[in-house]
C-alpha cells in the first residue's frame, strides 16, 4: 500500500470527510475496506425475503454487488457512485456475469438529477460517510428520487462498535432524527457489516424505512 493510501485510511479511521479522488484511489489500489466482493449478508437477507421490488437504486454502489444482486432477481437496477474506478469495475462484473444493470458515475448528494423515481433504494455504507453538514443533504437527495411507498434499506456503522477504526459511528437516535420527516422507520436492527479486514465483521445498524 502506498504512503498516500495509508494516509487516506488514517483519515477514514478518524472519521474525516474524503474527496472523490481519495475514494477512487482506494478502489484503484484494491484497498477499500468495505469492498468484500459479494453483497453484505444483511442486505442479502433483505433480497432473499423478497423486499426488493420495482425500480432499484443502489446509492453509492461501489463495485456493484448490491446492484447486481437486484438485477439478478430480474429487477430494473441502477447503481451510482462518484468513484469512476468503482463504476468501471461494476460494469466489468456485469459483463462477466451476463447481468443487465445500469451503472453511472454520480454524486449521491444530487440523486434528483438522475431524473425519475425508484421503488427501492439500497444504501450500504454511504450514510455514515457524511458529516453533520452533509447528512441532511443526503437525506434530501434520497427523498428527491422516492415517492410515497418507496422503501429504503440502509446499512451503516453502529456506535456499538468499539475502537476508532472505520467511519463515524452512528447512534440509533441520529438515524431516527435524520429520517423523522418524510419517512417511517419500519425496523431498526442490530446487525453486522462485513469488511475485508477480518471475518468477524463490525457492529452495524440495518434500517428498513418507507417513504411517506
Amino acid at each position: 500500500m502506498s504512503e498516500e493510501s495509508k494516509d487516506q485510511q488514517t483519515r477514514w479511521i478518524a472519521g474525516q470527510r474524503r474527496t472523490t479522488a481519495e475514494f477512487d484511489a482506494l478502489y484503484a489500489e484494491g484497498t477499500a475496506p468495505w469492498d468484500i466482493g459479494r453483497p453484505q449478508p444483511a442486505l442479502r437477507s433483505v433480497a432473499d425475503a423478497g423486499e426488493l421490488t420495482g425500480r432499484v437504486l443502489d446509492s453509492g454502489c461501489g463495485t456493484g454487488e448490491h446492484t447486481l444482486m437486484a438485477a439478478a432477481l430480474g429487477l430494473d437496477a441502477t447503481g451510482v457512485d462518484s468513484a469512476p474506478t468503482a463504476i468501471a469495475t461494476a460494469e466489468q462484473k456485469a459483463r462477466e456475469r451476463r447481468i443487465e444493470a445500469r451503472f453511472l458515475v454520480h454524486d449521491a448528494l444530487h440523486l434528483g438529477s438522475l431524473g425519475g423515481t425508484f421503488d427501492t433504494v439500497i444504501d450500504s455504507g454511504v450514510y455514515h460517510i457524511f458529516d453533520d453538514e452533509d447528512r441532511p443533504r443526503y437525506v434530501d437527495s434520497l427523498q428527491s428520487v422516492t415517492a410515497p411507498g418507496a422503501r429504503l434499506f440502509l446499512l451503516c456503522f453502529s456506535d456499538l462498535q468499539p475502537g476508532d477504526f472505520g467511519p463515524r459511528r452512528i447512534t440509533e437516535r441520529e438515524l431516527r432524527d435524520s429520517f423523522e420527516d418524510g419517512w417511517r422507520i419500519d425496523a431498526l436492527e442490530r446487525t453486522t457489516m462485513h469488511t475485508n479486514r477480518g471475518p468477524e465483521g463490525v457492529h452495524a445498524w440495518l434500517a428498513s424505512m418507507t417513504r411517506l
